[in-house]
């Protein structure tokens, strides 16, 4: 069995954050490590606190699974903190194992999660990562990227390495549709899936690395592991359980189904 490792915080309600992506690693089949970066007090509504871990116990939680497992993917979420992107970058810098990058650090909505200069220094992980997902808040803060009309936007992410800028929603007339655009070296390239009028989307952007995560484990391509992982929150977000008296979490385990 494959082993796949997340280095991320806690959701206390378990929609998103380490909780969302032990649960996506069970639907693909991967056995799911993870090291906790901070505790929050959170729930459907929003967060109300945040524990930050310390630094030197994130490394012995690293170290600890490094030595016991065969790591086949790591996926990296929220850091929090300066000192824990640094501790984190030194932990993984000279590993041979594929980093798939969620920088969890503006909401949805566009609220930093992070100091400015935290929001650099994410920046230095990213020569260690095969693979950024970033929201398209965090596009426009780590590559001064926007979505554009314009072609001459197709190629504006300068990066190294590959990113996947989520969520770009377009209105076709009778509905709508949500693009993630990859962007390469070489070229860009489109991922689309009709866009749900819903209010259950907590956890979608841990749980979408973590699936891309888990097939690239499961020696998927960069784009195969892509395009799976979409078809899965799609059917996810539509098979939402509807519970919390806000943002609701997705349904993880029927959305295995559909895989």
């Amino acid at each position: 069995m494959k082993v796949v490792l997340t280095i991320a915080g806690s959701d206390c309600s378990g929609g998103a954050g380490i909780q969302a992506d032990l649960k996506t690693f069970e639907a693909f089949g991967v056995f799911g490590c993870s090291v906790i970066t901070v505790l929050t007090a959170q729930n459907t509504q929003g967060v109300t606190a945040i524990e930050e871990i310390k630094s030197s116990f994130i490394k012995e939680q690293i170290e600890a699974i490094l030595k016991d497992f065969d790591v086949s993917c790591i996926k990296i979420g929220m850091l929090f903190s300066n000192e824990i992107i640094d501790t984190v970058k030194e932990c993984i810098k000279d590993l041979n194992i594929p980093v798939i990058f969620d920088p969890v650090f503006v909401s949805k909505a566009g609220s930093k999660l992070l100091n400015d200069d935290a929001i650099e220094n994410l920046k230095t992980l990213l020569p260690y990562c095969i693979l950024a997902t970033p929201n398209k808040y965090e596009a426009k803060e780590l590559f001064s990227f926007e979505f554009s009309n314009k072609k001459e936007q197709n190629n504006s992410i300068l990066a190294p390495c590959e990113v996947l800028v989520k969520n770009n929603i377009k209105d076709k007339g009778d509905y709508k549709i949500s693009v993630d655009t990859l962007f390469t070296k070489e070229t860009t390239k489109n991922f689309i899936s009709e866009y749900i009028e819903t209010d259950n989307t907590h956890g979608t952007g841990c749980s979408f690395s973590s699936a891309i995560a888990s097939n690239i484990a499961l020696g998927k391509t960069i784009e195969e592991s892509i395009e799976i992982s979409k078809k899965f929150i799609y059917e996810a977000i539509l098979h939402a359980p509807s519970i919390g008296k806000g943002k609701g979490p997705i349904a993880h385990k029927i959305g295995e189904k559909y895989i």
